[in-house]
């Protein structure tokens, strides 16, 4: 744990402390930044504070006095709940502004880890409550060289996978041969597999109307065949079997003929016409050292889109982070399911993928874009035109 370079972020934030609890294991946000490990028992609560200045303390049940060996500071013991709450006090005492996991309105579910009836008892000690995302996104979320690396490996091996499903699919039609959704999502797991890959579930293969749900996953039962002048979706994510590898994750559309209908050309067309505008204005603002947030770059992207006429079709968010999970803890390019005004930080992750979904079929077109100190990058292939497949 970066206990200076902490307290120089909760200076720079003109924030007095950060406060951190836990009760079963419910913030696992806590565990990775403290340094804790995830087996810990938790049964009773434990609370720990860094200051902006000077030691951190704690505060720990008589049960589990041992929560938080191992961190810096004094340890405050404590069994009833007259104790528990004094010794709230005694974390906090001179503190009035101070970091929890906590978003206001739940803006940003991913860091709003704290139960209401907890901040009901620190606000009690007099404290104000701001949200810790800032603070998670510095040392929760940035990648390290090693990270960045695996996670091109990853994109290259995924890059592949995918290739080969698209192939497999022509081979199939060609063949007149019946192939289904269902045996597509076997097909790419077993890539991954042999790829050294793992994820946690998917992927996506969708025909035709299938495409238009964004979260559809095809079942062994009821999956829809893939045939001649359809259309179909790929949206695939995994990363290397290896301790803390970072996700890649991208979609990519093609059609099964050499001849796409107007409109889906059209939908492609306006898709990655949205994504591209994302990508050139991520790419000036950090080239130039200005700084940008997550809401900024949806906007850039849904403005395009419904200046096209398809702005009621894109339902969901232009990207989310991406990090150990594939749904990161950084900022979201998000203006819509939230307001995101975190601010996009070098050494972070995550998606571009805009999506319209109309009733007989949906496009979705997805990069990932890498923030380094002078420069963003996407990190891996990226879908120019709609792939003909077969």
């Amino acid at each position: 744990m970066q206990i200076a370079e902490i307290q120089k972020a909760l200076q720079e934030e003109k924030l007095d402390g950060w406060l951190f609890f836990d009760h079963h294991q419910r913030d696992p946000l806590a565990y990775r930044i403290l340094g804790l490990g995830s087996g810990r028992l938790a049964t009773r609560r434990w609370y720990y504070f860094i200051p902006a200045q000077g030691e951190p303390r704690g505060l720990v049940h008589a049960i589990e006095s041992g929560a938080l060996d191992g961190l810096p500071g004094e340890m405050r013991v404590y069994s009833s709940w007259a104790r528990q709450t004094d010794g709230i006090s005694f974390l906090l005492d001179g503190s009035k502004r101070v970091a929890m996991q906590y978003s206001p309105n739940c803006a940003i579910p991913y860091v709003s880890m704290v139960d209401g009836g907890t901040l009901e008892l620190v606000r009690g000690t007099g404290v104000e409550i701001v949200s810790s995302a800032n603070l998670v996104q510095l040392f929760d979320a940035r990648w390290s060289a090693e990270q960045l690396e695996m996670h091109l490996e990853a994109g290259r091996r995924v890059d592949r996978v995918r290739a080969d499903a698209f192939r497999k699919i022509g081979a199939a039609l060609k063949a007149g041969e019946t192939i289904t959704e269902w045996q597509m999502n076997r097909f790419i797991r077993e890539g991954f597999e042999k790829a050294g890959l793992v994820t946690d579930h998917g992927p996506i293969v969708a025909v035709n109307a299938n495409m238009s749900d964004p979260h559809y996953e095809p079942q062994p039962e009821g999956s829809s065949p893939i045939r001649p002048k359809d259309a179909v979706l790929i949206d695939l994510w995994a990363k290397l079997d290896k301790p803390g590898a970072v996700f890649y994750d991208v979609t990519w559309t093609g059609y099964c003929g050499s001849d796409p209908p107007a409109a889906l050309q059209k939908v492609f067309e306006v898709v990655t016409g949205g994504r591209d505008r994302a990508i050139e204005f991520v790419k000036h603002a950090i080239s130039r050292h200005q700084l940008i947030h997550g809401f900024e770059v949806d906007d850039v992207t849904r403005g395009y889109i419904d200046k096209e006429g398809y702005g009621e079709y894109f339902v969901h968010r232009t990207g989310h982070s991406i990090g150990e999970e594939v749904h990161g803890t950084s900022a979201n390019m998000d203006n819509l399911e939230t307001h995101d005004d975190r601010r996009i930080i070098a050494r972070t992750c995550f998606s571009i993928e805009p999506g319209v979904y109309l009733p007989d079929f949906g496009i979705r077109s997805e990069v990932n874009m890498y923030i380094g100190p002078e420069e963003a990058q996407v990190t891996g292939e990226i879908q120019r035109e709609l792939i003909r497949i077969g």
